[in-house]
């Protein structure tokens, strides 16, 4: 599997370059995003590790949207000290399938690449994913929509349906839902009352407790 990463902080590019080839997978790594978009058309990469704020014409976010339009759709992770959800919903927006917050453990790294190397994540011409009853949500405008009528969300419900959506039948924590959602700064039991606000306007238990755990969207 051949990889792609972009990051200029070296000693970082240079401590995933070496784990991941490790692993056995190939790693090019670039610190410019002008080299690794001349790069991104000259070798079929499996998979884009990019950085945020880098150096060159673009940035990770442009990037990755100038390769939408090119129709170079290739999984993508967003490897970022950003931890808003603005900028999380900004990226997935974008067309990756994965968003992970610096710093992290390297170990969680290679989970999530292997996560996105073999899962249906988003892709960029997905605009709507179908959900149960009649359900659609559009990852372009971010609306809910039940039998082709608008369904009202927050902007706190949105944030928590797409970080859902992007890890649909898979397991989010509670930890990920403070640190992503709420930047730790939310108490439990507000937290487990915007969850439900949420589920009130979404298919019967498509949203399932997973005890001691978190939740689970299944779709």
């Amino acid at each position: 599997m051949k990889i792609l990463l972009l990051e200029d902080e070296t000693i970082l590019k240079e401590s995933i370059e070496e784990f991941l080839k490790s692993k056995n997978y190939h790693v090019d790594s670039y610190e410019n995003s002008d080299d690794a978009f001349d790069a991104i058309f000259t070798i079929d990469y499996d998979l884009l590790l990019l950085d945020v704020n880098v150096p060159g014409e673009w940035d990770g976010f442009s990037l990755r949207k100038e390769l939408s339009i090119e129709n170079k759709n290739i999984p993508t992770i967003f490897v970022t000290s950003m931890s808003s959800a603005d900028a999380m919903l900004q990226g997935y927006a974008h067309g990756c399938c994965d968003y992970i917050k610096k710093p992290f453990d390297l170990i969680e790294l290679l989970l999530r690449v292997q996560h996105a190397l073999k899962s249906n994540c988003f892709k960029t011409d997905e605009t709507f994913i179908k959900l149960p009853q009649g359900y659609n949500y559009n990852v372009t405008t971010y609306e809910l929509t039940h039998n082709e009528q608008r369904v009202a969300l927050s902007k706190t419900e949105g944030d928590i349906l797409n970080l859902f959506l992007l890890h649909r039948n898979r397991v989010v924590t509670t930890e990920m839902l403070h640190e992503q959602i709420w930047q730790n700064s939310v108490s439990s039991a507000n937290a487990r009352v915007q969850i439900n606000n949420l589920r009130r306007k979404l298919p019967k238990e498509i949203i399932k407790n997973i005890y001691g755990l978190g939740y689970r969207l299944d779709c």
